[in-house]
């Protein structure tokens, strides 16, 4: 959760996910040495961004951990690397060591487009194929939703560890392919290496006045990006309104418009599945589209005060109706915060699977290196944890739903969605778990 704008972690489990990677799986851009500049370049950015954290975190005492400490391990590791990308994930452990969910290294982007075309969640406390990209290498290899992951290079998934294996393997150190050990609805397992798909970008932007292409083509890419986290309703006749929110990223009209419309229906449901979080503004417009009332939604702890979450709250015309929230394994930070508040004012119902618990206040710090060249890097760095109106915090917690509601394999293989079916029932509307599964048909982004 943006200030404006998981589980816990053995620090080991990042640098070995790295470690025990197969030298065949490196994408070939990655191969070069590692030279002198190169290292004195990461040992800068440990620098920075361990300054940052030493100065802005929000517990003074790290949770018990010697962060000067652990900052000169991490240097002295980056002294001993033989790559960049060793070098760049001993400044992702350091950081990972707070056990934090909103504190991470962003590394430099890199001169490439990666896409694995296959996407995992977990279900319960099994991990599965979600989706496959039509026309990926997975799907060409017969990988289809519903598999059962068993295990990713090597290692089993689980609500643990799995945001660091996508961490490592689509940020930190992207792979040439991923090793799968899967379980499809029948029962069957197999082995399946999904190689993935590269496409090389310019390793230099000109975003001067001459750099009129390389302007443009990040304004489209952002325009590509806005229209895929986009807010999406169905209707069903004058009972029921579903809203689809896949970020918390939207301003006070866009969320009055989204309550207005909610208004001309007897209920409504608020997806929120996959909905990693996003702004406390966001937050807060929502809130007071569907509270009547003025209610507490939490306190935010930071290292020189506590203080409410949200200082103003001005219920105005809010939706009256029924309200069911869905959440999932995905569901973090200010969606949780949002369903949360719901579940302990007893304003609505909460559907699905036990959310992420990655839930506290964080800002986005970005730097770079260089003058006329640049190398953009940054850091996600928590300010305040937050704690609820019970008096607890949802970090490594989640929310248990009022009535959880699991796909199958099977539910999943057919594109079925029985907790929105559910959900719909409960609001008194009779659809199917098929024609549930199609009211928000998947939008992939582009790598082409």
């Amino acid at each position: 959760m943006r200030a404006t704008q998981a589980p816990a972690v053995v620090v080991c489990t990042i640098l070995f996910f790295c470690a025990a990677m197969p030298a065949q799986n490196k994408p070939q851009t990655q191969q070069a040495p590692f030279t002198s500049f190169e290292r004195e370049r990461a040992e800068m950015m440990l620098q920075v961004v361990a300054s940052d954290v030493k100065k802005h975190y929000y517990d003074q005492k790290f949770h018990g951990l010697d962060w000067d400490a652990t900052v000169r391990d991490a240097k002295e590791k980056i002294d001993k690397s033989t790559s960049q990308n060793t070098a760049l994930s001993h400044i992702a452990a350091a950081l990972i060591a707070l056990d934090d969910s909103h504190t991470f290294f962003l590394p430099p982007s890199r001169p490439y487009i990666h896409d694995y075309g296959l996407q995992f969640q977990m279900i319960g406390d099994s991990c599965f194929v979600l989706r496959v990209r039509p026309g990926s290498d997975a799907e060409s290899k017969g990988i289809k939703a519903g598999d059962q992951v068993l295990s990713i290079n090597g290692f089993q998934p689980s609500r643990q560890n799995l945001w660091q294996m996508e961490y490592v393997y689509q940020t930190l150190r992207p792979q040439m392919g991923l090793q799968l050990d899967l379980r499809t609805p029948a029962n069957v397992e197999h082995k399946i290496d999904a190689m993935a798909k590269f496409r090389d970008l310019k390793r230099i932007k000109d975003l001067t006045g001459e750099g009129r292409d390389d302007l443009w083509d990040l304004y489209r890419a952002g325009e590509a990006a806005d229209r895929l986290m986009r807010a999406r309703t169905v209707e069903f006749g004058e009972d029921l309104m579903v809203l689809k929110l896949p970020v918390f990223d939207f301003n006070e009209s866009e969320v009055q418009s989204m309550i207005g419309k909610a208004r001309k229906y007897k209920a409504l449901i608020m997806d929120l599945r996959e909905n990693g979080g996003g702004r406390i503004d966001t937050l807060k417009y929502l809130a007071e589209g569907i509270f009547e009332n003025d209610v507490k939604i939490a306190d935010r702890v930071s290292r020189k005060d506590s203080k409410p979450l949200i200082e103003k709250f001005h219920p105005h015309n809010p939706f009256g109706g029924k309200l069911v929230v869905l959440v999932d394994s995905k569901s973090a930070s200010a969606s949780e915060i949002f369903a949360r508040a719901v579940q302990l004012e007893k304003r609505g119902t909460i559907v699905g699977d036990h959310s992420s618990g990655s839930v506290m206040e964080s800002l986005h710090y970005s730097y770079h290196l260089g003058q006329d060249i640049m190398v953009f890097y940054g850091a996600s760095i928590t300010e305040a944890d937050v704690i609820m109106s019970d008096g607890k915090s949802l970090e490594h917690v989640g929310i248990t739903p009022d009535e959880a509601v699991l796909p199958t394999a099977a539910d999943m293989a057919s594109g079925r969605d029985p907790a929105m079916a559910r959900a719909a029932e409960m609001l008194g509307v009779k659809i199917t778990p098929e024609e549930a599964g199609k009211l928000f048909p998947y939008e992939w982004p582009k790598v082409e």
